[in-house]
């Protein structure tokens, strides 16, 4: 197999599950304003961890899937309790707090902290053209932010719950990637899913007052928020962080906020203002700009054939001294 040919396809496959995720989780934004009066922050969590982790549970189980390896638990449970748990609770919260433009705005210094911690502690480095592409798209999320936030004064309170939502996302990307070593993205989206709702179980009281006077519509979008933008979407971005570099990918999620414009104005017929347009358009431009390829340093040649292959816990053979990204 040519290496560039299987490295282009693989990009290409990681690129395709990145898209799906980020447009599941700009609907999870629309849906769960539509359930945020029903349910406590707690609970909408819960409910929604219950009904992800069941549907991965039953996947598990037909696939015949197997615990994971050792070394992959403590980032699956980092991962699990900061992202699945904290970070869910935190921007439910949060967004019950502050108008939709300040927690975007706040959220979306979530890619930055992937970016910093990936190139520190992962040792992925701090590629020029992510660097600028996160700044761009950065510049554009704070547009779309302010285009749409309220005139009234936002909660302090709101505020830092939005901020910890940012920091636990990005805590948790950082953790999910190691444990990606040494497991499936079904294993790792799965049992982190699990420890999560684990984590929002003292919510569990509270649910069953709130979920029999719930509406149906709001039980609905529960059940919609726990199937596509958790467990389907969860998933799909595991699979691609397996595949690509956790800051160019956390990059990506900049598109969230255009995607969410977009959304907004199918569903909920809320037509955006020229301002909100150009900042989504220019959230696009800089999430291509950290696609770009950087300058190269020229590696040594190796002899046809010399590379041993190496096995992925998914299955999927991959050259030694090759990525995939």
């Amino acid at each position: 197999m040519d290496h560039t040919t299987g490295g282009s396809r693989t990009d290409r496959r990681a690129l395709l599950a990145a898209l799906v995720t980020v447009v599941l989780w700009a609907s999870a934004f629309v849906s769960i304003r539509a359930s945020a009066e029903h349910f406590h922050p707690g609970v909408l969590a819960l409910g929604r961890l219950l009904t992800a982790s069941i549907a991965l549970g039953v996947i598990f189980l037909i696939k015949g899937g197997t615990l994971p390896d050792r070394r992959a638990w403590p980032g699956i449970l980092a991962s699990g309790v900061l992202w699945f748990g904290v970070y869910m609770v935190a921007l439910n919260w949060g967004e019950q707090l502050v108008d939709a433009g300040t927690a975007a705005m706040v959220v979306n210094i979530g890619p930055v902290v992937i970016a910093l911690l990936s190139g520190w502690l992962l040792k992925e480095g701090f590629p020029p053209m992510l660097l600028a592409g996160m700044g761009v798209s950065f510049l554009g999320a704070a547009v779309v932010g302010w285009s749409m936030s309220g005139h009234g004064s936002s909660s302090v309170t709101g505020v830092l719950l939005c901020l910890l939502a940012a920091v636990t996302y990005g805590g948790g990307v950082v953790a999910q990637k190691p444990a990606l070593r040494y497991a499936s993205p079904l294993q790792v989206t799965t049992f982190g899913c699990f420890a999560g709702t684990v984590a929002c179980l003292p919510f569990s009281g509270l649910m069953l007052q709130e979920l029999p006077k719930a509406p149906w519509s709001a039980t609905l979008n529960l059940l919609y928020l726990g199937l596509f933008p958790t467990a389907l979407a969860f998933s799909t971005w595991a699979y691609a962080l397996a595949r690509t570099s956790a800051g160019k990918l956390g990059a990506t999620t900049y598109a969230v906020p255009a995607v969410v414009v977009a959304i907004s104005w199918v569903w909920l017929g809320e037509v955006p203002g020229s301002l909100t347009l150009l900042g989504g358009v220019i959230c696009l431009a800089g999430v291509a700009v950290s696609r770009l390829p950087g300058r190269r340093k020229a590696a040594p040649e190796d002899a046809p054939g010399d590379a041993p292959e190496l096995r992925r816990p998914d299955g999927e053979r991959t050259p030694s001294g090759t990525t995939t990204d």
